[in-house]
């Protein structure tokens, strides 16, 4: 049989290291009454920052579209583009991806704080694919502006071309949510942890699963953990009951996913 791992609990509401034994959950949540779990975050503050960011974006992506045209019409009445001009182009395509990127994860923050309803099938779907949305919009009607372009100089096309590309790859990647949760599948899994009067779950630094058992198999390679309420472990993106915590505690009716830890 392993030896048990001994591990460094963390409180995900403090940040500071709990003695053996203490519960990282306030006395007042081990009621297991859903309205009374702590805040983890303001949802509607990050979507009012992301959508700031992301109106950011748009207003770099028509500088940047200005700066295009110019090199446009230099490069037509023969006077020769500067690699000034090139340069304010991919700079302001940076910084467009740069707003698009923060907004996404503020946004993906939000929605792991305050899931969208299953019940409506296409907001679930925005909500979900905002970060992805917002790059394409940002992005996009440059890349399609330099190709079209006919009298863009080639190398300011190839290169800013190129660029705004691997942006729009990037930022789309980061803006992607890959563990998406709903209100439904959130409240489940609260009341599930309620009802096997568990007071507290853990999660690694790394991963998409939640523990309830310190002791956990999965987690004897894994030095520090962090110890918190259901609502602060799918804050912190982990949305998934590991499998073999579900199993230990026969718990049923909730996603699970074998661990990578």
């Amino acid at each position: 049989m392993a030896k048990r791992k001994e591990h460094t609990i963390i409180s995900a509401s403090t940040g500071q290291e709990l003695k053996p034994g203490e519960s990282a959950v306030p006395q007042a949540q081990t009621t297991h009454t859903i309205q009374q779990a702590a805040p983890v975050g303001n949802a509607r503050t990050l979507r009012i920052v992301a959508v700031i960011l992301w109106v950011a974006a748009i207003v770099m992506e028509v500088l940047a579209a200005w700066q295009i045209i110019r090199a446009a019409n230099l490069n037509s009445a023969g006077i020769a583009v500067p690699s000034s001009a090139r340069l304010i182009i991919i700079g302001l395509i940076v910084l467009d991806a740069v707003c698009v990127i923060i907004g996404a994860q503020l946004w993906k923050k939000a929605n792991h704080i305050a899931p969208a309803s299953e019940a409506n099938p296409t907001r679930f779907w925005l909500w979900n694919n905002m970060g992805v949305i917002a790059a394409c919009v940002a992005l996009v009607p440059l890349i399609i502006l330099m190709l079209v372009n006919k009298d863009l100089d080639k190398k300011t096309k190839v290169v800013c071309t190129i660029v705004a590309v691997i942006a729009l790859l990037v930022s789309g990647l980061l803006g992607y949510e890959f563990n998406p949760i709903s209100q439904e599948e959130m409240t489940a899994q609260v009341e599930a942890i309620a009802d096997a009067n568990i007071e507290q779950v853990y999660w690694t630094p790394h991963g998409h699963v939640y523990h309830t058992h310190e002791d956990c198999q999965a987690l004897n390679q894994t030095e520090t953990l962090t110890a918190g309420s259901v609502e602060e472990a799918i804050a912190a993106n982990r949305t998934r009951l590991c499998f073999f915590c579900a199993k230990q505690d026969n718990i049923t009716g909730v996603a699970t996913e074998t661990p990578e830890e």
